[in-house]
């Protein structure tokens, strides 16, 4: 089994960003944990802060894996393109997010991927990525 995790704006910055909501540590250092924790898949991991690249990235992945775990980051609530994107691969998509959207400002409470995504994981920290990987077992 294949899975990209695919992550948006300012999570290449998790470890120093608002720690206090994200955490101090780097996706980086998680990543590896996930890929000792998960010897049985192949776990891919990318970041960008474009929207057209994360377009561009669903839109490969489409014949090359089984599964996306997404964090949009901020394009979770403003972007109709990778919402479209997620709309048109035949891919599971599962949205995640390390804090509770619905517990922060009211604008992270709309979000254009969940109504195309194969569920939703939020709140659980950094976990929320295991779980994800876990969903698709």
């Amino acid at each position: 089994m294949k899975i990209l995790i695919l992550n948006g704006p300012n999570l290449n910055l998790l470890g120093k960003r608002e720690p206090g909501i994200y955490g101090s540590q780097t996706f980086e250092t998680y990543f590896k944990y996930l890929q000792k924790e998960f010897l049985d898949i192949k776990l891919s991991y990318e970041q960008s802060n474009h929207e057209g690249d994360l377009v561009t990235q669903i839109q490969n992945a489409d014949n090359d894996y089984d599964g996306i775990i997404l964090n949009g980051g901020a394009y979770t609530h403003t972007s109709v393109a990778i919402g479209d994107a997620i709309k048109a691969v035949s891919v599971p998509v599962l949205e995640v997010h390390i804090s509770n959207t619905f517990a922060r400002e009211s604008f992270r409470h709309q979000s254009y991927i969940s109504p195309n995504a194969k569920g939703i994981i939020i709140g659980f920290g950094m976990d929320s990525y295991k779980l994800a990987v876990q969903s698709f077992l």
